[in-house]
């Protein structure tokens, strides 16, 4: 059976939908057996108030942008057609499931929980396997060599197209990575070399490259249980 994801992200006027704020837009991804399809969802709405001016230094969009921009309860239905059923990936998705729901209350529809199984958070996924360390879209896309250049500012689709390469990045198996160094070593030629007149140059660690090197293992055993390192000096 196809696995059904969507990669989900907002722009809101402000941090808390209770205070009366709203979404001015909303992306998704499709991606059907962690292989994107093309099939992306994008609408910029319009809240009928104004963004709070950090937020607005965060996305850039103007009231002025979105005010001929269509209101929530008109691009709805095509929304929950498109997530219905699917799994949803949302990095701190707390945060837009709140908006979403709020959103939904207001056109008197059902909260996302009883129309997408299941939500994986990528933010509390990153926290998990990069315990502290920054764990933002932009150091998440630096940290696996993601190219995020053009996000000068946020921007639902963009930031969901950075979100689903994150995501396929982080949750890549061993079996993957088996298969591509078994697919490398199948490219890979001997070289033979003469190696009698080889001279070898050993430079010992000094004292302070030696305590460096056991305050790095202290951290990798704290943070982790136990380093491979010590397991093989063992």
């Amino acid at each position: 059976m196809a696995m059904r994801q969507i990669i989900l992200d907002t722009e809101t006027t402000g941090l808390e939908p209770r205070l009366g704020h709203r979404i001015i837009e909303v992306a998704g991804v499709e991606m059907v057996n962690r292989r994107l399809t093309g099939r992306h969802f994008h609408r910029y709405l319009n809240p009928g108030r104004d963004s709070d001016e950090g937020a607005l230094q965060v996305h850039g969009l103007t009231t002025e942008f979105l005010s001929d921009k269509p209101k929530f309860a008109e691009v709805v239905d095509e929304l929950l057609e498109y997530i219905t059923g699917a799994q949803l990936i949302i990095h701190n998705a707390p945060f837009d499931i709140g908006f979403l729901d709020a959103e939904l209350a207001l056109v008197r529809r059902k909260k996302l929980a009883t129309i997408c199984p299941a939500v994986i958070d990528t933010l509390r996924m990153a926290k998990d396997l990069h315990p502290g360390k920054r764990n933002g879209l932009d150091s998440l896309c630096e940290r696996y060599q993601i190219d995020n250049s053009a996000r000068t500012l946020h921007g639902a689709l963009l930031d969901a197209e950075l979100l689903a390469e994150v995501y396929l990045a982080m949750t890549r198996g061993q079996d993957s990575l088996i298969v591509e160094s078994e697919g490398a070593r199948a490219e890979t030629r001997a070289v033979n070399f003469e190696r009698g007149n080889l001279k070898l140059v050993v430079l010992r660690a000094s004292e302070a490259e030696v305590a460096a090197h056991e305050s790095q293992l202290a951290d990798i055993d704290k943070a982790s249980g136990g380093s491979v390192w010590r397991c093989l000096a063992n």
